[in-house]
């Protein structure tokens, strides 16, 4: 399986990509959403596990480019931002999980996992 992450802070990019490559998964980091969204305009992905706020392209702009492209890859949503209305933005716009900053490496895989068998 391949998860795509997407965020900018170097030590939860770091931390993410460790734990879903000892879990089994094979892993695409990136550390901005046009990065991302690059990735997966060119690539299968199976995942995503994606910031909100990023240089260049947000995290919204990916859920976006993953809906308009017809793809239906599960998107689990990272941010810092504890307002309800970024919650709500990021499920309408397809959001499958949200996790707020910062969070257990642990619980996210419990996360990845569930999504993955899906």
């Amino acid at each position: 399986m391949l998860v795509l992450i997407a965020d900018d802070d170097e030590l939860i990019l770091k931390t993410v990509e460790y734990k879903l490559l000892k879990e089994g998964y094979q892993v695409i980091a990136t550390r901005n959403g046009k990065e991302a969204i690059d990735v997966i305009k060119t690539t299968d992905v199976d995942l995503i596990v994606s910031d909100i706020m990023m240089p260049f392209a947000s995290g919204t702009e990916i859920l976006s480019a993953v809906k308009s492209s017809g793809k239906n890859i599960p998107i689990i949503m990272l941010s810092s931002l504890d307002q309800e209305e970024v919650v709500l933005d990021a499920f309408d716009l397809g959001a499958s999980d949200f996790m707020i900053k910062p969070f257990s490496p642990s619980e996210l895989m419990i996360r990845v996992k569930k999504h993955s068998m899906k």
